[in-house]
């Protein structure tokens, strides 16, 4: 299978979160994944061909028929805690990897998550020509989002790249953050803020302080929504670039490497 580990990664990551919540009293998630050939009359959207089907089924409460066609849009949720964006990026990265996500449930039964995509058509992965290294970096950054889950994968990553990393739930809290590490002489050189944040101060909102109290400050803004206008004109709103839910680790290095210093360079 031809795909970036690492979104394929967060794909089970939120599907296994999805099922741990719905099984409030306990429960057992199962995963399974399997090599299979789809052709015609098999009610699954995809060219005839040979796919990875991945399973994940939970016993939990299930989902209604009223919201099951709902579940993937952006920020839907029936739970108390969460964003309602797990499905939703999930549904996003199976999509640009040429495959199909759908769900089965029966309310008080639990439910079942079908993921399919393709299979690799070419040489193993060990006979495959190495990707260009992620961006190597130094520095701090701060990560704006309202998904926990969403800033403690992106910490990770950045953390794995060599940066320090920071972050806030909302835009209030970043300026917050922000105002505290230039008044330590530690300021942040890298800003990546979520547009749209439930609670609290969006990402437009929040680039306005920041260059405010730092006209220097750079700001990236990362939204779900490609079509928003924020995104479309980032610069206009004094964001020095744009991120569009869900990125790939290329897409990131390429903005670190234009925003943010790498060792050595002096830059």
């Amino acid at each position: 299978m031809d795909a970036d580990e690492g979104q394929i990664s967060q794909v089970i990551h939120n599907l296994v979160v999805n099922a741990d919540q719905s099984m409030p009293e306990g429960g057992t998630i199962s995963i399974r994944a399997e090599n299979v050939f789809l052709d015609s009359g098999m009610n699954v959207p995809l060219h005839r061909g040979r796919y990875v089907k991945i399973v994940i089924a939970d016993e939990g409460v299930g989902i209604s028929g009223e919201h099951m066609q709902k579940i993937f849009d952006p920020y839907f949720t029936t739970k108390q805690k969460g964003s309602g964006l797990g499905l939703s990026v999930s549904y996003s990265i199976v999509k640009r990897h040429d495959g199909y996500i759908m769900a089965e449930s029966r309310q008080g039964s639990g439910t079942a998550f079908t993921v399919y995509l393709p299979a690799s058509a070419g040489p193993g992965a060990s006979d495959r020509p190495a990707g260009p290294p992620a961006f190597r970096g130094e520095g701090r950054i701060l990560i704006v989002d309202d998904d926990e889950m969403v800033r403690n994968s992106m910490a990770g990553l950045l953390s794995a790249m060599g940066f320090e990393v920071e972050n806030a739930v909302e835009g209030g809290e970043a300026v917050g953050k922000y105002r505290k590490a230039m008044e330590s002489s530690r300021t942040f050189d890298l800003v990546i803020l979520d547009l749209t944040m439930r609670g609290g101060m969006g990402g437009k909102d929040a680039v306005k302080e920041l260059l405010r109290i730092d006209p220097h400050a750079r700001a990236v803004v990362a939204s779900g929504y490609s079509d928003d206008p924020v995104i479309a004109r980032y610069r206009d709103y004094g964001f020095v670039d744009a991120l569009a839910k869900p990125y790939t680790d290329k897409e990131l290095s390429r903005i670190l490497s234009m925003v943010v210093k790498g060792p050595g360079t002096g830059a």
